[in-house]
């Protein structure tokens, strides 16, 4: 079995890119979408963590968090938050993927990817290339012409609070920093 090395920086601030089982395209349907805030809202009472910047797309989610000082558990909060999503979203009639053999064996649910992808922001340049990746991705994927046609993204936060103008990202605000792609 294979051993994912992470790189954990008690009180780190991290960019995570999370995705669906198959890439099925859900997570931003008002159902999906409902069950997602709740498991956050739950995870963080139990486990805190501020969640810096989100985007969500139909497929996948980008995140950036920042954990407490002296904690480094982010693989945690991500499994319970898989979970609860999971528990509630299929309580509520979502739907999931037909399971592989390897999932039945695990008893796993067909509903997110097993893994997710993690990157630890060094420092603020790095934060704000992170950011910026994040409230643009929507624009890479075809799903908008505008970063701020995209209404389910921290981006209308940021514009509140002046750190972005209204039209911002009308070019790739990071060319050369890509992601790689989750399978």
């Amino acid at each position: 079995m294979a051993r994912y090395l992470r790189n954990r920086v008690p009180g780190g601030t991290y960019f995570f890119t999370v995705v669906t089982d198959e890439r099925r395209d859900f997570l931003t349907s008002e159902m999906a979408r409902r069950c997602l805030r709740k498991a956050l809202q739950v995870v963080r009472r139990r486990w805190p963590f501020t969640l810096f910047a989100i985007s969500l797309l139909p497929d996948h989610l980008h995140a950036v968090w920042t954990l407490p000082p002296g904690d480094a558990n982010y693989s945690l909060r991500w499994q319970k938050a898989k979970e609860l999503f999971t528990r509630s979203y299929l309580a509520a009639g979502g739907t999931e993927a037909a399971p592989k053999l390897s999932r039945v064996r695990h008893q796993e649910r067909s509903i997110w990817q097993r893994r997710f992808w993690e990157h630890t922001c060094r420092n603020d340049a790095d934060l704000k290339r992170c950011v910026d990746y994040l409230h643009w991705n929507p624009v890479k994927h075809g799903l908008v012409e505008r970063v701020t046609d995209w209404p389910w993204s921290s981006f209308h936060r940021f514009v509140r609070v002046g750190e972005y103008p209204t039209d911002w990202g009308g070019k790739n605000p990071c060319p050369g920093f890509e992601l790689p792609e989750p399978r």
